[in-house]
């Protein structure tokens, strides 16, 4: 007996049809999955086992062999449990499923049958959509992503009986209503305010021009005269993302894990600011499944390295490309994969070792060559990718206890 159930696969942040071709045969009990499955995927027998059982259903006695179509390209992740359970199940011989080949299936099944959100659901959809799919059913917690792609039927669902009872025709369930994106927009708060900055009028018209034009930026100043302070309040000024770099920014944070599921949608400009310890793989991409790394969730936003020669040169050199081109290529053994890096850099940096050179109120204590040694560590060619440098000086006492408003963002 053969059944064939549609899922989906994610390279990146594209993604692309996997057929789910289930075989039943009399033999020794045994359930193998074939197709280049990774780890999460070969471990998915026993969840799919549990769910059917623990549903109430009957699960076969007998061989079982799950195909995942192209057998050539690699698969990653737990999407396929919910596919392989509805398609095992289809092939009982008291089954009464109508019509599953006309649904694509999404979901991760805990062992209790219940269907358990996944990452990237997103730029599932879209890609399906592109390929000409049309109907899908996904899980619950993952309906409010699902909701800003217009053009499909998608059923959410909590567990595999509201599923099967769904496909039976026991059950109706209610299709994801498409979500409003200007609703999410006017919902920001906006923690900073350029107004909760004391002094620094040049810093802050030198960010606003930034801001306008879309240039890098560096601030050169001692500890303590508001470069991060600056930074923090940058966003709160630049222009609310269209629909289109929502769904971009979206669909990187999807992928990664990191998008936050109440909402469904990034409807604010990102601000990213790893630590100066952060490796080369967490800030370009890689590692497991090559993930999008710090650059690129900063897409059409703002990316803020404090204190950025305490970073490794190597990792600095990273930024070259993206900077230029907007992208960052990940290549890998297992695979090479584009995603998009067009964000805004916000650098800050300590004149000398000591951060005292050149301040009014405090005196430098390091040596021509200690200042010459520390300002080396930024290359030629990363420096001139910057646009915009800032000299910011430490704020005097007067401008911090004065009670005259500043500009608001």
């Amino acid at each position: 007996m053969l059944a064939k159930v549609s899922s989906f696969g994610l390279k990146g942040i594209e993604g692309f049809p996997v057929d789910v071709e289930t075989d039943i045969t009399n033999g020794l009990p045994h359930f193998d999955v074939v197709g280049l499955a990774d780890t999460a995927i070969k471990e998915s027998k026993e969840r799919v086992r549990s769910a059917i059982r623990n549903s109430g259903y009957e699960y076969p006695i007998k061989r079982i062999t799950i195909n995942l179509a192209p057998a050539d390209v690699k698969k990653e992740g737990a999407i396929y449990d919910l596919a392989m359970a509805v398609a095992i199940i289809s092939l009982n011989k008291d089954s009464k499923l109508k019509a599953i080949e006309d649904y694509c299936y999404i979901g991760e099944l805990s062992l209790d049958g219940q269907v358990k959100k996944v990452k990237g659901v997103l730029p599932l959809l879209i890609s399906a959509r592109n390929f000409g799919y049309k109907r899908f059913i996904i899980p619950y917690d993952n309906a409010l992503e699902a909701s800003f792609i217009e053009g499909l039927e998608v059923y959410p669902v909590k567990s595999l009986i509201e599923c099967i009872d769904f496909l039976e025709g026991k059950e109706t369930l209610e299709k994801v209503k498409i979500g409003d994106y200007q609703k999410e927009i006017k919902s920001h708060v906006n923690g900073l305010d350029f107004c909760h900055v004391k002094g620094q009028a040049r810093a802050k018209r030198a960010l606003e021009i930034a801001a306008a034009g879309g240039h890098n930026v560096i601030m050169i100043g001692p500890p303590g005269s508001g470069k991060s302070m600056l930074a923090k309040c940058f966003p709160s000024i630049l222009p609310d993302m269209s629909f289109e770099e929502a769904l971009e920014v979206t669909k990187i944070h999807s992928v990664s894990g990191e998008l936050d599921l109440k909402k469904g949608i990034v409807s604010c400009r990102p601000f990213r600011s790893p630590h100066h310890t952060a490796s080369t793989v967490s800030l370009t991409g890689g590692g497991n499944g090559s993930k999008p790394g710090e650059i690129s969730l900063a897409h059409n936003g703002v990316l803020f390295l404090d204190e950025m020669p305490e970073y490794s040169r190597h990792t600095i050199e990273t930024l070259r490309q993206p900077l230029e081109d907007g992208v960052i290529t990940v290549a890998r053994a297992n695979a090479t994969i584009s995603y998009p890096a067009n964000f805004m850099l916000i650098a800050s940096m300590n004149p000398c070792p000591c951060g005292n050179f050149g301040s009014k109120l405090k005196e430098c204590t390091c040596t021509p060559n200690q200042i010459h040694k520390y300002l080396a560590k930024l290359s030629g060619p990363i420096m001139d990718r910057i646009d915009i440098h800032i000299e910011v000086d430490n704020v005097t006492y007067e401008d911090l206890k004065s009670n005259s408003e500043e500009e608001k963002s």
